[in-house]
């Protein structure tokens, strides 16, 4: 027969209530007493049970992740890094993938989620985007990943500054004209792609080289949409020698693609992807690193610290960023052979 807090207060000799406040960690209880509750309780092998703690503290016992995707490998590892904080809290993970953010969703996520939850997690998407824009309206803490939003916490790497570091190592080796493949055409709901963009476009603007639209291709951040898109690059009449793909995934498919056509990357076509992807090692390619398993968990602790402190000032939080170069970027060929 399963225990109750009655057995259990009747065997410490307290009152329920004390039982209950001593097991919840709650104050104004005294510091024998809540000893000795406890060993009675892993005695008898007693577990609270998480409505009545729910129940008692006011609180849902869960946080909602709103993320376009699951299954592609940023959104992956990012979520690795929430789950492995919210392993040590008391607080479930409710997971809410609203797809590609520019279609309409008939129950925007906040009405699903409102009164299941006590914070919310939101994921590489702007604020404004439909169906995330009313998640500030629930009055719980809500915690950023990639973007901002005045009121709230947030986590996230210098875009920016990131896709200057890669087009600024494709200058420096000489390369004049620099493609790009980006996931979409722009604008696009997702932040870091819109700034990845304008980080893109400053590097070239400060080394008074051209921003041509016609060096531009989208690949959608998969491998496959990444061949493609290097594929139309190297069919353009005057094509790229250089090409700075947003993701390492389209970056993967670049490569496909130039070995495809016979050319060798970084000899022929020098490449740099974004992302730090465990697999950059293996495929050669010179990538811009970033933390992604800590940006998920520094999310999520930021979340809890707003939980338990709401009325601390919320913090934005800016990760550093690396990069490792490779076999896939090289001196112009032009250039290191005169």
């Amino acid at each position: 027969m399963a225990m109750t807090i009655r057995d259990i207060a009747r065997e410490a000799g307290v009152s329920t209530a004390t039982v209950s406040r001593a097991l919840r960690g709650l104050p104004n209880v005294d510091p024998v007493t809540r000893e000795r509750v406890r060993q009675v309780a892993e005695r008898l092998d007693y577990v609270v049970s998480p409505a009545a703690s729910r129940l008692a503290s006011g609180r849902a016992g869960s946080i909602a992740v709103i993320t376009p995707y699951i299954a592609r490998w940023y959104f992956g590892r990012v979520l690795s890094g929430i789950e492995k904080v919210l392993q040590g809290s008391e607080l479930d993970l409710l997971l809410s993938s609203i797809g590609d953010p520019s279609e309409t969703h008939r129950v925007p996520p906040h009405r699903k989620l409102r009164r299941r939850v006590d914070g919310f997690l939101v994921i590489s998407l702007s604020t404004d985007t439909e169906g995330v824009n009313e998640i500030f309206e629930a009055d719980v803490p809500v915690a950023l990943i990639d973007t901002e939003r005045e009121g709230c916490w947030s986590v996230g790497i210098d875009d920016v500054a990131g896709a200057r570091m890669a087009v600024q190592h494709l200058i420096n080796l000489g390369h004049e004209r620099i493609g790009l493949i980006s996931g979409r055409p722009l604008p696009t709901p997702f932040r870091p792609e819109e700034n990845r963009w304008v980080g893109y476009r400053d590097a070239l603007v400060d080394a008074e080289l051209p921003v041509e639209p016609d060096l531009e291709a989208c690949g959608h951040f998969t491998i496959e949409g990444g061949e493609r898109a290097m594929t139309t690059l190297l069919a353009r009449p005057n094509p790229p020698t250089a090409v700075f793909a947003m993701s390492d995934e389209m970056a993967f498919g670049a490569l496909r693609a130039l070995r495809a056509h016979g050319l060798q990357p970084g000899r022929d076509v020098s490449v740099v992807g974004f992302d730090g992807h465990e697999m950059s090692e293996h495929l050669d390619l010179t990538t811009i690193v970033q933390p992604v398993e800590e940006i998920g968990a520094r999310a999520a602790m930021a979340l809890l610290e707003a939980l338990d402190h709401p009325t601390r000032e919320p913090q934005q939080l800016t990760l550093p960023l690396g990069m490792v170069v490779r076999g896939s970027t090289a001196f112009r060929r032009d250039r290191s052979t005169s």
